[in-house]
């Protein structure tokens, strides 16, 4: 049984699937009416009119309705689309059991406890039938497929079978209306429409349920003498064929399966039990703990089925309907109906192989789970969950593809997992010693290997090696070596589909899909709602997938999307160019065309194949809204200007681009104060101030202009503004105006118009205006304003501009692919005479990119009218001035094509050399000194594994800063940085770059070395802990010049690697007061550090008292001869050590366990500080080579601090002799 989906809920009493939507409607013995969608697992709505319980529930064929019967005795059709009940059926005088809608007529069949059984018309709302005849509840009714009969059974111990021809008949032709005024009769009666033709007698108790065959005249009938019995009939007679017996309680309901030649039945006893109709015995059995069982209902065109239960409802299958298939080349081999069948794709042929054994046993889900194919030896494995997993070996004779008539014997074993390893090898699972068998073709165990993760499947992956599948990971497992190739954490894996290269691989588990690199290195991962059915990859390195209602893309960065929907899951074997082929659920090789232009274009967006992109654009339909934020999301706005046809977005889409041209023309056709202070500031932003000015004039926005014009210099445009505030009485706006100008009597006017006399005389009286100061003085008369004392005042004027009016000066930039491509496609080729003439201007039709790549133009060239008055008077009319009579000067000032020697044009630029430093080198501290720290971080982190760049930062800083010097220029400019060379010269060639002058060099790590050995010495652990740690730090970053030097700090890392393991332990054990075990470990690991001689006899003296102190005198012993081993020149040590070894040859005996031999060799753990001895598994540090113990892989190292333990890393690179 597999449960596709489960509901908690009240008691279901009524199911219903819909024909074609994946819902299923459950009434409740709460009275409330659940729709779920059993694919999504979603509940879409409730209905809850009735009152008591609701006992029978059905969706009609075709109609969006679905009808109601419940125990306030009213019959409810509703329309679930309105969400409503439409109407209420009244004429039962008891609980209602179940209703039915006619397959064909509108009709519904309703049973009730007051021993009838009503036929109603739902279109004219009335009761057409009622059958009387049972002399007890009625509890359930329903209309034959196909003929005109009715099934009813009761309490009464009987199930009858109604014939309802004249009904049909009337209601096909109505008659005259004297058959009317029999209605009155027929309600009170029962009409003779309806007659009993069969009454089946034979249960001993009442009967619950009756059902008929889909095709053929079978009933089948469940009863509460826990009996299901199976009944046959022809025009004349009904007998009793066969009692099913086995259910310890009442049957609730049974059914024949409409795909198998199985009943199902259900019961009170809480199980739900599957029968074979041929054989008539039980074939299956599901309990549950609880839960009585109630109600059946199956899928009217899928394989499902669903049953309810005290607390809910599950939805679910009998068996698996996914055909094995295993893929060869341009062939498939698969099975079907107890055949291996094979297909060729090219020629689309379809053959019988070989018959496949099916099993004798009677239990469900026996067929095939897994193929496994062979080329070379034309050898097929089968895997099925017969006895509890096992697997069928078929070597095919050659000929037999095109005969299908030889059968070769099997040969079989255990094992519920199967795949070849190799041409004549394959691979078995014993689950119960976590092993895998190899054996050959004859079925013989070659070779037996214990696999690394207790796993419940195996997978090929790759000629030699399995992928081993666990609850939560999975690992590639190579049966040569015994080693681990790769692991990776997933969710439970179903399905493993490898890439035609054997370079990638799709894990497919339920509701997601996990891509990684052969060796399982993770790439992405994608979460779907709905389940993953199956998938393939396409030539392109594109993974095509299915969900159940789906056919889906995954590109290698994890985007997703879909190709199209489909009606019935399918099963993905291949994909060729353009052609999906599959198996759908019956076995049947499928075709399927899909339209891949989509895919393809986001796959050329993102390998940068631009050519193939432009082409898809001009060439396909490709639109919406979609595309367009896909490409804005992954920063390709120009190319999706090309798409829009919408003014605001093409309008965002053009700033985000810096497509100025295109942005004026669509804040043209806006106009909106918002979208031009948006174009003023991006063209701001590109130094473009002609837009800028043009923007601000749109906007009327006074205050920008004038501080716009101050800092072009613009100081005629800025009187200007200052006679504009002026005329608009703007009090403040003058005042800045002149004191942008600088213009002192003209800011004493203003102070004196508005009558701040004071501050007027104040201004008068500090720039020495002394006719102003005297009519001032006779103005205030005693209010003179007094000056502080001993102040001097300073002069305020406005800075000169770097460079008066215009644009900035930009640099020529080539057009990027889509600029110029694109361009020519919309606009049809622009004009060459122009282009030509303005080779020498900036901001004419040139399209002109600054530095960041970003196009410009000027008003004119952008406005594209060409008239140069009509955008003057435009542009006059934007400032509303009428009452003064200006110039009209809203035109940028420019100069004029011919006017050549007026024009700065830049110089060509050179490459800075931080960026030549960049391109020659594979160093680190090289690209850090340029200032490019996040490749310096990915060259640290590909060779030695770095990922905690925090301790490397303030190097970093250094580097770049040291490796540059700065010079001011004026006073309003940046400071100008240039580069410093390594090893530079007055006679080196200008144009010959040398390597950045590096501010960390070898000696310096020398000289702290020594203080860390000095402060060693001292017992200043801490000082020189950080000593250590700060020479660890440094070389990453050093550059040395020769292949010997680089061989010194190789070994300077090991020294210093193994000071920092030495004094963590010793601090360390200075914290530990409470714990003399461990004290004692850990002086006794730091003895085993690779220290200079001086060092060690220290850590020997102090490992030796401190377990002497603790009576463990026999370590104590091992530690005093050892440091009389190393002759120490200090007498004091050495007496101490004569001293401890003669008081612990008295009694050689150790008071406490401690963690350490010191004859079997060892290291220490750089976390944990426990000793991991030789043979036992470690990983280390890709940088400093410190070992951990195994469950640290992935984290950060403890002794440098910078690298992750066990990363892969390609080495040390600090020479570039190294790389020549």
């Amino acid at each position: 049984m597999l449960t596709k989906f489960e509901t908690k809920s009240n008691r279901v009493k009524g199911l219903s699937f819909h024909s074609k939507r994946p819902w299923i409607l459950a009434s409740l013995h709460s009275g409330v009416i659940q729709l779920w969608d059993y694919r999504m697992g979603t509940l879409i709505d409730r209905f809850d009119e009735h009152d008591g319980p609701v006992r029978g529930v059905h969706f009609h064929k075709s109609q969006p309705l679905f009808v109601s019967g419940g125990d306030d005795y009213k019959i409810k059709v509703w329309n679930y689309k309105l969400h409503r009940c439409l109407f209420t059926l009244l004429g039962h005088l008891d609980y209602i059991r179940t209703v039915q809608f006619h397959h064909e007529y509108p009709w519904i069949v309703s049973a009730s406890d007051d021993q009838t059984i009503r036929i109603w018309n739902w279109q004219s709302r009335t009761c057409i039938s009622v059958l009387t005849g049972h002399n007890h509840y009625v509890m359930c009714a329903s209309f034959h497929p196909k003929e005109d009969l009715v099934v009813s059974a009761s309490l009464d111990q009987t199930v009858r079978v109604w014939d309802i021809g004249a009904l049909r008949k009337k209601t096909v032709s109505p008659a005259d209306d004297i058959m009317r005024l029999t209605q009155m009769n027929t309600d009170l009666f029962g009409g003779v429409d309806a007659v009993v033709k069969y009454v089946l007698e034979g249960h001993d108790r009442g009967v619950n349920w009756a059902a008929f065959h889909p095709t053929l005249p079978l009933i089948v009938s469940g009863a509460d003498d826990r009996q299901v019995k199976l009944w046959r009939m022809n025009d004349t007679k009904a007998w009793e064929v066969d009692t099913l017996r086995g259910h310890m309680n009442n049957v609730s309901c049974v059914m024949f399966h409409a795909k198998q030649d199985i009943i199902v039945s259900n019961s009170e006893d809480k199980s739900i039990r599957v029968w074979d109709v041929t054989k008539r015995t039980g074939v299956q059995t599901f309990r549950r703990e609880h839960d009585r069982f109630w109600i059946l209902a199956s899928h009217p065109e899928m394989n499902l089925l669903a049953a309810g239960h005290d607390s809910g409802m599950i939805v679910f299958k009998l068996e698996r309907e996914r055909p094995a298939f295993a893929l060869s080349g341009d062939s498939l081999f698969y099975t079907k109906d107890r055949f291996l069948r094979f297909f060729e794709f090219s020629t689309q042929r379809d053959t019988q192989v070989i018959p496949i054994r099916r099993p004798g046993t009677t239990t469900l889900n026996q067929s095939p789970r897994t193929l496994s194919y062979s080329p070379t030896e034309n050898a097929v494995l089968i895997c099925s969950d017969v006895d509890g997993g096992s697997y069928e070996l078929y070597v095919i004779p050659k000929d037999s593809i095109a005969r299908g008539d030889a059968v070769p014997e099997a040969k079989r074993g255990a094992g519920g997992s199967a795949v070849f390893v190799a041409r004549n090898r394959f691979a078995v699972l014993d689950k119960s010693s976590n092993q895998v068998l190899v054996k050959n073709l004859k079925n013989e165990v070659v070779k037996k290997s214990g696999l690394p993760i207790s796993s419940d499947a195996i997978f090929y992956a790759g000629t030699g090696n399995l992928l081993c599948r666990a609850e939560d990971r999975v690992v590639i497992f190579d049966l040569q070596q015994r080693l681990v190739l790769g692991e990776l954490q997933t969710p439970f894996v179903k399905y493993v589909v490898w890439s035609n290269d054997m370079e990638s691989v799709a894990l497919l588990s339920k509701h997601a899909i996990i891509i990684a690199s052969k060796k399982l290195v993770h790439q992405c991962t994608l979460h779907e709602t709905i389940r993953v059915k199956s998938g393939a990859w396409d030539d392109n390195g594109v993974f095509i997938y299915t969900t159940l209602n789906h056919i889906k893309y995954c590109l290698p960065n994890g985007d997703s999307g879909i190709i199209r929907t489909l009606d019935v899951p399918i099963y993905i074997t291949k994909i060729s160019g353009n052609t999906i082929f599959c198996l759908d659920r019956d076995g049947k090789n499928r075709a399927i065309v899909i339209d891949a232009t989509e895919y393809i274009f986001k796959l050329s967006l993102l390998k940068k194949r631009y050519d193939h992109v432009m082409s898809m654009i001009r060439n396909s339909q490709l639109c919406g809204q979609a595309m367009i934020a896909y490409l804005q999301q992954k920063g390709f706005p120009e190319v999706a200007l090309h798409f829009v046809k919408d003014e605001r977005t093409r309008f965002n889409l053009a700033l985000e681009s810096g497509n100025i041209q295109i942005a004026v023309a669509s804040a043209k056709e806006i106009d909106e104060k918002d979208h031009w202070y948006r174009l003023g500031v991006e063209a701001l932003r590109q130094g473009n101030a002609g837009i800028v000015e043009y923007a601000y004039q749109r906007t009327k926005n006074f205050e920008r202009l004038s501080f716009l014009y101050l800092i072009t210099g613009n100081l005629e445009k800025l009187s200007k503004m200052l006679r504009i505030a002026e005329v608009k009485n703007d009090v403040m706006g003058q005042f800045h105006n002149a004191l942008y100008l600088g213009d002192v009597r003209e800011r004493v006017k203003i102070l004196e118009n508005a009558g701040h006399l004071p501050l007027a005389y104040a201004a008068a009286k500090v720039h020495g205006l002394e006719d102003v100061v005297e009519r001032l003085a006779a103005g205030l008369g005693d209010d003179i304003p007094s000056f502080p004392k001993g102040k001097e005042p300073s002069l305020l004027m406005p800075p000169a501009p770097i460079m008066c009016g215009g644009d900035w000066p930009l640099l020529r930039v080539m057009k990027g692919i889509f600029e110029g491509g694109l361009d020519n496609m919309v606009r049809g080729g622009a004009d060459g005479d122009e282009e030509e003439a303005a080779d020498g201007d900036w901001g004419e039709e040139l399209d002109i990119v600054d530095a960041v790549g970003l196009q410009n133009g000027d008003v004119t060239a952008i406005l594209e009218d060409g008239e140069a008055a009509e955008e003057n008077e435009e542009e006059e009319g934007g400032w509303d001035l009428e009452d003064l009579e200006l110039p009209p000067e809203a035109d940028t000032p420019r100069a004029s094509v011919s006017a050549r020697s007026s024009v700065f044009v830049a110089p060509t630029p050179g490459m800075p050399v931080s960026q030549i430093w960049i391109q020659r080198s594979s160093l680190a501290a090289e690209h850090a000194a340029a200032g490019n720290f996040d490749t310096a971080m990915r060259l640290l982190n590909r060779q030695l594994g770095i990922k905690n760049f925090v301790p490397l930062k303030p190097m970093f800083l250094d580097l770049h800063s040291g490796s540059h010097t700065y010079l001011r220029a004026f006073s309003s400019t940046p400071v100008i940085s240039l580069a410093v060379e390594r090893g530079w010269n007055k006679s080196a060639s200008p144009n010959v770059r040398g390597p950045p002058a590096l501010v960390f060099n070898f000696s310096q790590l020398e000289e702290k070395l020594k203080a860390g050995y000095k402060a060693t010495t001292a017992g200043k652990f801490t000082e020189a802990l950080k000593l250590f740690l700060s020479i660890l730090h440094t070389i990453p970053l050093i550059v040395v010049d020769s292949r010997r030097e680089v061989d010194e700090v190789k070994e300077l890392i090991i020294i210093v690697k193994e000071y920092v393991l030495g004094l963590q332990m010793e601090l360390k054990r200075r914290e530990m007061k409470d714990n003399p075990v461990r004290q004692q470990e850990l002086a006794a690991y730091f003895t085993h550090c690779n220290l200079q001689a001086p060092h060690l006899r220290l850590a020997l003296q102090n490992a030796m008292t401190v377990c002497f102190k603790n009576k463990n005198l026999a370590t104590a012993a091992n530690f005093a001869r050892r440091l009389l081993e190393t002759n120490p020149p200090n007498e004091n040590q050495a007496k101490s050590a004569r001293q401890v070894l003669a008081a612990s040859e008295r009694n050689m005996t150790d008071a406490a366990e401690l963690n350490y031999d010191f004859r079997n060799p060892f290291v220490v753990c750089g976390s944990t500080y426990v000793p991991i001895y030789r043979g036992q598994k470690d990983v280390s540090c890709p940088y400093c080579g410190s070992r951990f113990v195994p469950s640290h892989e992935g984290q950060l190292c403890t002794v440098c601090d910078l690298a992750v333990v066990g990363a892969d890393a390609s080495g040390l690179l600090c020479s570039p002799s190294q790389i020549r």
